[in-house]
């Protein structure tokens, strides 16, 4: 009994010194699932980095669209005043059209009416280049905004191609 215990001791020994056939079999399974997992590693961050673009994309296309309004709002309030400045400018024609040339009371209180809606003619002008000036720096800012959102659609493209192993 004794032998047969020292047999199998001797044998598992000299098994486990022998290089076995399976050996390159082995390795090369080990070496396939060392890239099988530095591959999956690598498409984790990958979709991670697509996830932070993505909501990127997201909080840009709420500001895009915020600067969108607000150029339309101001472009909106410039129009407005360009009309009231219009309007005004043709009561101001029509009423010294209908002035006389006389000193009456109401030759006086046309002159006094012309006068104020000069005066208001002025100050819708003065407002009118305040809102040309807002929709300029608005539209600026659309623009800065949409260049920021294609640099984020590049990435996206980018990450995309890099995905799909740059076909």
């Amino acid at each position: 009994m004794l032998r047969l215990v020292l047999f199998f001791a001797a044998a598992l020994t000299t098994a486990a010194q022998t290089p076995s056939s399976d050996s390159p079999v082995l390795q090369a399974l080990l070496t396939e699932i060392r890239q099988l997992r530095q591959d999956l590693q690598t498409t984790a961050a990958a979709i991670q980095r697509v996830q932070i673009v993505m909501f990127r994309v997201q909080n840009e296309s709420q500001f895009l669209s915020r600067a969108a309004q607000r150029v339309d709002e101001a472009h909106n309030r410039c129009s407005g005043f360009e009309q009231q400045r219009r309007f005004t400018a043709q009561q101001i024609e029509q009423l010294e059209a209908r002035r006389g040339s006389s000193q009456s009371p109401a030759d006086q209180a046309l002159a006094d009416n012309i006068a104020r809606m000069k005066a208001s003619l002025e100050s819708i002008g003065v407002e009118e280049q305040q809102c040309q000036t807002r929709e300029i720096d608005a539209t600026a800012q659309l623009r800065d905004e949409q260049a920021k959102m294609n640099d984020l659609q590049d990435q996206l493209d980018k990450l995309d191609k890099a995905l799909s192993g740059g076909r």
